[in-house]
């Protein structure tokens, strides 16, 4: 069995954060958004249980979270970091090619990065992974520094929130109506 530190539980927490913190806004009637489960296909159980306990993935699953906020479609995935540089393994290409497809239907797509020897969380835009993402595959850095980050998407502590990406979602929102959509260093 599976102890709370063991690699198959790692991001629990910072699922259980996000699970709580989607039904405050559901409460709220602010968003609704839902946790995509993994599919799998069970391969061996427990009679004794009926718990799975051999089980493999059918196909690579794209982000963990899709829903709507005030009539915007999203969809966003959850990473934990316990350093300043963000190696751009944690992410798949899959996932990549699915926020972009999203993001062309008029969807807002982003990630939620808890840096948690920081005890900080970070809104990370479509736009800026994208930036990110291209240039680690036109040869560059294969990961992104901390320092890097716009400041602005830096999550506050909001009272009865434990992850509050609503603020982050309000910002990017602001910077798509200021920006031509293109996002670099020179446009931190």
């Amino acid at each position: 069995m599976a102890t709370w530190n063991s690699r198959g539980l790692r991001g629990s927490t910072l699922e259980d954060m996000i699970n709580r913190t989607n039904e405050k806004y559901d409460e709220g009637n602010l968003a609704l958004i839902q946790k995509i489960p993994t599919p799998i296909t069970p391969v061996k159980m427990d009679q004794s249980t009926r718990q799975i306990t051999l089980a493999y993935f059918d196909q690579k699953s794209t982000v963990d979270y899709v829903g709507v906020v005030q009539g915007i479609p999203v969809c966003f995935d959850a990473k934990e970091c316990a350093v300043d540089t963000f190696s751009l393994q944690n992410i798949h290409a899959h996932q990549v090619t699915f926020m972009d497809k999203f993001e062309k239907q008029g969807g807002i797509a982003f990630f939620l990065i808890f840096y948690s020897h920081k005890d900080l969380f970070y809104y990370l835009p479509y736009e800026m992974l994208k930036y990110f993402w291209d240039r680690a595959q036109n040869g560059g850095r294969k990961s992104f520094r901390y320092d890097e980050l716009n400041p602005a998407y830096v999550l506050p502590k909001v009272h009865g929130y434990l992850v509050p990406y609503l603020e982050g979602l309000k910002i990017d929102l602001e910077d798509r109506e200021g920006l031509d959509g293109e996002w670099g260093p020179d446009n931190k």
